[in-house]
């Protein structure tokens, strides 16, 4: 924050009246009016800077109050670019399609929604990167439920579950080393001390999406059987076509960073259409699919709809909602608004139980407020790593707190960087995906728990 800012620090009930009036504001435009995000963030983003004004704040510390907030998402927004093409281009190169047509074949009907889930854990631990996953496992499930008449909001939900698993467990993932390093425990130790609230979340989302399978054993097989036909005659489909899905998993066991390793990915996958005999693409259309997407007639409008997409264009509605949520973000934190509420929330706690109950509901908060997943892990755990030490408790009981209310959180937030980009690919809009993300609502659930039985809560060593 800046020295201006540092002096005209809002006092704790005005924080807590504008963060409050801005849950009514979002809670109205979204939920009740069923509104897009972004006029109602742009709404309360025109209020604060009112605000400031009123307050004292230059010009200045405002437009750096935009900077501070977008700098934490320039990153993951040329991710998204990337992703998006590698979207359009493994549709046109018959990778999604050949992992459509082999999931028709090993996943049955009756158990869709626990074999998605468990394969995209699985796949995820190996790649660590959640928005991989989604936007390529993820992707050719919903194709393959959508195909077998499983409502998208549960394919979602189970996608999202299994992706969050893997971004949570895995030695690779983002958010795990951050929560590891914030919270100064070493990674493996931090991964193990996860498996307390993991497990029970993970064995009771297994539970829960093998149950809401069994309303689909019905499903038409002779609609499987058309939609594989229809792929297989527009499509190559071939082992082949598998090589960009290794290719992710080897760049994640050489710890290659997302953005090379999806450039390596766009790469590879357009040599393979190049080199496809049934595939007669130009170089002009290739570019056009990745800056446009894949577009195609088959004949069924059910199996254009999920062919259809991908491109830098179909990033740009995401990207422009998480640059205002970002934007929203460096508000409350530049002008002081959230430290404020943090810093008289971190020395209000009294006891183990409430300490943990107080870091995970702050994760949750920072999540819905700034919307961003980062920061959810920063912000809280700055803000009470010397309680944890005050408590005798050890760095891996903070990591694990901000994980379950920072770092799996982010997804079911409209507006949260995650949030939005899972609704923008898998076409599924987050409120109606969020009842059904199991993992996600239940790890907060058994971390505050094991705060308050002690079971499971690491201690310091004396």
């Amino acid at each position: 924050m800046s020295k201006e800012g540092t002096q005209l620090q809002p006092t704790l009930l005005e924080a807590v009246l504008i963060l409050f009036g801005m849950l009514i504001i979002m809670g109205l435009g979204i939920i009740g009016l069923q509104l897009s995000p972004v006029v109602p963030i742009l709404t309360v983003v025109f209020l604060l800077i009112c605000w400031a004004k009123i307050r004292g704040f230059s010009w200045e510390t405002i437009n750096q109050s935009f900077v501070v907030g977008i700098k934490n998402g320039i990153i993951p927004l040329f991710i998204f670019l990337l992703i998006g093409s590698l979207i359009g281009v493994w549709i046109m190169a018959g990778v999604i399609p050949t992992l459509m047509v082999l999931g028709f074949k090993i996943l049955s009907v009756r158990w869709f929604l626990p074999s998605v889930f468990l394969m995209c854990a699985f796949v995820g631990c190996f790649i660590g990167s959640a928005f991989t996953i989604i936007s390529t496992v993820g992707l050719a499930s919903m194709g393959i439920g959508v195909t077998m008449g499983i409502d998208p909001a549960l394919i979602a939900g189970a996608v999202v579950s299994g992706a969050v698993f893997s971004d949570k467990m895995s030695p690779l993932s983002a958010t795990t080393n951050l929560a590891s390093a914030i919270a100064g425990d070493d990674l493996y130790a931090h991964i193990k001390n996860m498996l307390w609230s993991t497990v029970p979340a993970f064995l009771i989302s297994l539970v829960l999406f093998a149950g809401l399978s069994f309303g689909h054993a019905g499903a038409s097989l002779s609609k499987i059987t058309q939609t594989a036909d229809i792929l297989m005659k527009h499509f190559t489909i071939s082992g082949w076509l598998l090589l960009p899905v290794l290719l992710l998993l080897v760049c994640a066991w050489a710890k290659i960073p997302t953005i090379p390793t999806l450039f390596l990915n766009i790469v590879l996958t357009i040599g393979l259409t190049l080199i496809t005999p049934r595939n007669h693409y130009s170089l002009a259309q290739i570019a056009d699919v990745i800056q446009n997407g894949f577009k195609i007639k088959t004949g069924s409008s059910e199996v254009d709809q999920i062919l259809n997409r991908g491109g830098i264009i179909s990033m740009t509605s995401t990207m422009t909602l998480i640059i205002i949520a970002l934007a929203l973000g460096g508000l409350l934190i530049n002008l002081g608004i959230i430290s404020t509420v943090m810093d008289r929330f971190s020395k209000k706690v009294n006891s183990t139980g409430m300490l943990i109950l107080s870091t995970v509901l702050s994760a949750i908060g920072v999540n819905i407020f700034i919307g961003e997943q980062y920061l959810s892990i920063i912000l809280p755990g700055t803000a009470f790593k010397q309680s944890y030490s005050k408590a005798d408790l050890a760095p891996e009981a903070l990591g694990r707190a901000l994980e379950d209310g920072g770092a799996v959180i982010n997804y079911l937030v409209p507006w949260g960087v995650a949030g939005v980009f899972v609704a923008n690919t898998l076409n599924v809009p987050t409120l109606h995906y969020l009842p059904f993300v199991f993992f996600s609502l239940l790890c907060p659930f058994f971390s505050i728990l094991s705060g308050f039985t002690g079971v499971g809560l690491k201690r310091a060593i004396k």
